[in-house]
């Protein structure tokens, strides 16, 4: 869910309506989170082909081999949580058996595939609009679309928000739609859907300037232990989530810590709880790390982020810096360092952003980052 993307729901929302929603928002992370598994295993190779009694079953997975796969990636701890995970996608229909006979997902050679690849997905009216969601997303999160901007409605600013009037024209730009109305149509299904809403959920979708967001960020790095609980990310609970530091948990307080990696190479534990810009000497603007002669060194570091995410995290404001640095993360092998300042991502100069800024745009993009940061030579 995005950031302040729920704000107010919970007190609109009540009774079965609430409940449908809850459940449409589950239902839609089940989705992404089976789509971004799929294009997984494509990359890696697990699914292709297969020949098995002098017949070729296309685009498979053999259920044994998966469970190895998820628990060598750590994205199950064991087999049975991997048998749990799969009959989870198994059950709302995103994977199944190549000929249907076998409704319990087990740990055995039996081939199943993913019905996006076969083209035995059920396209419901829920279905449908997620999808249309997701690609009209897509569209919008593209370098060139400026429509998504952050804006202020009634005092409180909001991140990408875009306004219903502008939207409306940009979907029939698209041929999204062919006439106004039926645009508008279309995005009182996402709303119904709960794809977008108004950015404090006090209003239906109308032809106006008030401004809407979408509550879903498909790009999220959704990890297969989400498919078990019982609800759907929280805002607050996925804000910091792009870096995703492995958490650690302690005694009866249930406190949250993560490893960090100190110039001097110690790790070191910080609390969450205190996790702010103590890690730097004194205050830096970016001025000063741009004056000619500075003691400061230029480096481009490209991070691919795994299952869990990238392994940091920004903090700070105008510049940002590398808060804490996960040692058995992504970032760490790329050789990203507490204190150092962040001055771009992806080709964007982020020196004068605030690290929510910083945060969204790692999010929002795609897998692989490439950060250009500068870093105090006497560290």
């Amino acid at each position: 869910m995005e950031e302040g993307g729920s704000a107010g729901s919970d007190s609109s929302t009540s009774g079965s309506g609430g409940a449908q929603q809850r459940e449409l928002e589950r239902m839609a992370e089940v989705l992404v989170t089976g789509e971004q598994l799929r294009l997984r295993l494509h990359e890696e190779k697990v699914i292709k082909d297969r020949r098995h009694h002098l017949k070729t079953y296309p685009n498979c997975f053999v259920a044994k081999e998966l469970i190895d796969w998820l628990i060598e990636h750590k994205e199950a701890s064991d087999r049975e949580t991997a048998i749990k995970l799969m009959q989870k996608l198994a059950d709302r229909g995103i994977i199944h058996h190549v000929c249907d006979e076998h409704k319990e997902f087990k740990d055995v050679k039996l081939f199943y595939r993913f019905r996006k690849d076969d083209g035995t997905f059920p396209l419901d009216n829920e279905v449908k609009a997620f999808m249309r969601g997701q690609r009209l997303y897509e569209k919008l999160m593209s370098p060139e679309n400026t429509l998504l901007q952050p804006r202020e409605e009634e005092g409180v600013k909001y991140e990408r928000t875009f306004m219903a009037s502008e939207f409306l024209d940009w979907l029939v730009q698209e041929g999204e739609a062919t006439t106004r109305k039926e645009a508008e149509q279309l995005c009182n299904r996402l709303m119904e859907h709960g794809i977008i809403q108004h950015v404090s959920n006090k209003h239906p979708f109308v032809d106006s300037n008030l401004l809407y967001q979408f509550r879903m960020n498909f790009r999220r790095r959704r990890r297969l232990m989400e498919l078990l609980n019982d609800k759907s990310p929280s805002p607050q609970e996925t804000h910091d989530s792009p870096f995703c530091l492995r958490k650690q948990s302690h005694d009866n307080r249930k406190s949250t810590s993560f490893m960090s990696v100190s110039p001097s190479k110690e790790i070191k534990i910080v609390s969450a709880v205190r996790r702010s810009s103590m890690m730097l000497k004194r205050p830096v603007t970016s001025e000063e790390l741009l004056t000619p002669g500075a003691p400061y060194a230029r480096k481009t570091f490209t991070i691919v982020g795994d299952a869990v995410g990238w392994g940091f995290v920004v903090r700070g404001s105008k510049p940002c810096h590398i808060q804490a640095v996960d040692p058995s993360g992504p970032a760490a092998a790329a050789g990203m360092k507490v204190c150092q300042f962040v001055v771009s991502v992806n080709g964007l100069n982020v020196l004068h952003v605030d690290y929510r800024t910083v945060s969204n745009l790692i999010l929002t993009g795609p897998r692989t980052i490439v950060m250009e940061v500068m870093e105090e030579l006497e560290c």
